[in-house]
């Protein structure tokens, strides 16, 4: 494990920490809803998120900010606009490029039972991805499952067990191993932790910010919970309406917020760090 672990650390610091990572340049997403018409989703959004930090977009339901965390992943296709990972364009590639760099981008969503197949054990799901990308074979898999679940803070033995065992703070666990697994340098955590109550929602969210530390992870971190979305990231774009109205440090959100959408929802949080 101690190897693997420097592994991931010498991996997510490569070259300029200051550089992009990623980047949104004008981006928009248009649906059909027919006769012609289109509603926009999204409306010419532009952010970037610099390697190692943590960059969270918060707003109401339907807002737009789950369509561009499923464009980021190109589960959803980009009507207009460029996003671009590491300087290079990565929206509007075919399925076999598609593949080769979304190896480099994992998501965690707001279900993690949505995430697993109920017939398969929680080892075979960790097994996954670092055998299907060749990070090491089936056999060394198995062993490094058990240290993915240490990892998070589960008890090993786990590894038999099958998804509807687990509570869903262990399964998110369990999630969020699978995902930091194959070192990956984008994570985008979808809601991760909106369907947790609030004491498991805390445990979560310090889990986080331990293994973004521990091995110096990128984030792009979704949610409608400001008190939530600030705890873990160290700027927020607040989303309205396809679009985002304001760009906030973290830190110094209540005392820099000018939006009224962002003071309203300022008006509606509370902490989760005490």
């Amino acid at each position: 494990m101690k190897d693997r672990r420097l592994s991931i650390r010498t991996h997510g610091r490569t070259g300029n920490m200051e550089e992009k990572l990623l980047e949104l340049t004008h981006v928009s997403k248009r649906f059909p809803v027919g006769k012609g018409k289109s509603i926009d989703a999204v409306k010419d959004v532009s952010f970037a998120v610099k390697s190692g930090e943590s960059l969270g977009i918060v707003g109401e339901s339907g807002c737009g900010k789950s369509t561009i965390a499923r464009m980021i992943t190109g589960l959803t296709e980009v009507s207009s606009g460029v996003i671009s990972l590491e300087g290079k364009v990565i929206s509007g590639l075919d399925r076999r490029r598609q593949r080769e760099v979304y190896r480099h981008i994992q998501m965690v969503f707001q279900d993690p039972y949505s995430a697993i197949s109920p017939r398969m054990s929680i080892g075979t799901f960790l097994e996954e991805g670092l055998v299907h990308f060749g990070i090491m074979d089936r056999k060394k898999a198995g062993k490094e499952a058990e240290n993915l679940l240490k990892l998070v803070d589960l008890d090993p033995a786990l590894a038999e067990r099958l998804p509807h065992q687990l509570s869903g703070g262990q399964l998110q666990r369990v999630v969020i191993a699978r995902a930091i697994s194959i070192h990956p340098k984008l994570v985008i955590l979808d809601e991760a932790t909106s369907a947790l109550d609030v004491s498991v929602q805390k445990q979560i969210l310090e889990l986080l910010v331990r293994l973004q530390k521990e091995f110096s992870l990128t984030y792009l971190f979704i949610g409608h919970d400001l008190a939530v979305v600030r705890s873990i990231t160290k700027q927020i774009c607040v989303m309205q309406e396809g679009r985002i109205v304001e760009t906030l440090n973290s830190e110094f959100l209540t005392r820099d917020a000018a939006h009224p959408y962002t003071k309203q929802l300022l008006a509606s949080v509370f902490s989760v760090r005490e």
